[in-house]
């Protein structure tokens, strides 16, 4: 959707804006405009409450109690935001083609600077940041689970020598398959991979290299959710067309 130039257009309704801002790619914007609103918020209310409370009460006692609800407020949306994440799917909106680009730079654009991380105010921004990182840095996040799984199996070095072993005994299987022609033998192929496929759970389980997985899947998985929820959207690679939208470029 893009609006065209009208000098009596002095406002649009809010949905239609933020629709607009999702459809032209300026999810940036969005992300700090949800930040600024819900701070803006924030701070009005906390006026009026002090505003009310100065009115109608004037010891210190009541101004403390204030004080503290408004903590305990605080913290418990933040906890609520934080518990919203266990209810998402952060891979919804991620497709095969987010893995055919370019590693985006791991210091410049995955880490970034200490700025480039807040809060998110509510948990339509960070359903919001979740669903938009995981398809930017979907290429980091697997490196880190290579990374992680790897560690775990360092740390583990009879499920590495399992792991190994199953390895092995494909690569086995396929240069018998194609020294005795089994192509040609299907029955005798099947068998083959029947019997394989049996080895390699046997293998596994009594290495315990599920139990590897898992604590890789789980550690990589907490680190993509709070880095994805954390990290601030920023503009990403994108091209601006004659009608002012800009366009994600896909490498």
């Amino acid at each position: 959707m893009a609006f065209s130039a009208n000098p009596l257009s002095l406002s649009v309704p809010e949905p239609v804006f933020e629709t607009w801002l999702r459809d032209t790619g300026y999810l940036e914007i969005l992300d700090q405009r949800t930040t600024d609103l819900h701070r803006h918020s924030s701070t009005t209310a906390a006026a009026a409450t002090t505003a009310s409370s100065d009115t109608a009460v004037t010891n210190s006692a009541a101004a403390a109690v204030s004080i503290s609800n408004g903590v305990f407020v605080l913290i418990f949306s933040r906890i609520g935001t934080l518990l919203s994440l266990l209810t998402l799917n952060p891979f919804a909106k991620l497709t095969s083609d987010d893995f055919s680009g370019d590693t985006p730079s791991w210091t410049l654009q995955f880490v970034g600077s200490f700025d480039s991380y807040s809060f998110p105010s509510s948990p339509s921004q960070a359903r919001l940041r979740v669903h938009e990182n995981v398809k930017r840095y979907s290429r980091n996040y697997a490196s880190l689970f290579v990374l992680f799984f790897a560690c775990s199996l360092y740390q583990k070095l009879f499920a590495l020598v399992g792991l190994i072993s199953c390895l092995a005994l494909w690569d086995v299987l396929k240069l018998c398959g194609d020294r005795w022609g089994l192509e040609q033998r299907p029955v005798i192929k099947q068998s083959l991979i029947r019997i394989a496929q049996c080895a390699t759970a046997v293998i596994l389980f009594c290495t315990n290299v599920q139990m590897a997985l898992f604590s890789a899947l789980a550690v990589s998985y907490v680190v993509m959710i709070l880095h994805a929820s954390f990290r601030k959207l920023t503009p990403s690679k994108q091209l601006t067309s004659k009608d002012g939208n800009r366009r994600v470029l896909r490498s």
